[in-house]
């Protein structure tokens, strides 16, 4: 991972996996890493955590603890 290719790859990571990227630089980092496997295994590791935090950001909190953590938050705002 020491050429410039590497380098935008992994800069831009985040916004290649969010397709955030115009179609050019999309397309250059999609053909560095299907030729670099050190970029394309970082690039996996990426699509593992952000799925991991989708799915944690669907999860609820049992309402236990939502009213435990709504009446500390009250506590401390009283005082």
């Amino acid at each position: 991972m020491t050429d410039c290719g590497c380098e935008k790859a992994l800069a831009e990571l985040e916004e290649f996996l969010h397709n955030e990227l115009c179609k050019e630089d999309y397309t250059d980092i999609a053909e560095h890493m299907a030729t670099c496997g050190d970029c394309e295994g970082e690039a996996r590791v990426g699509v593992v955590l952000t799925q991991a935090v989708q799915r944690a950001c669907n999860e609820t909190a049992p309402e236990e603890l939502r009213a435990r953590v709504l009446v500390r938050i009250r506590e401390i705002q009283s005082h």
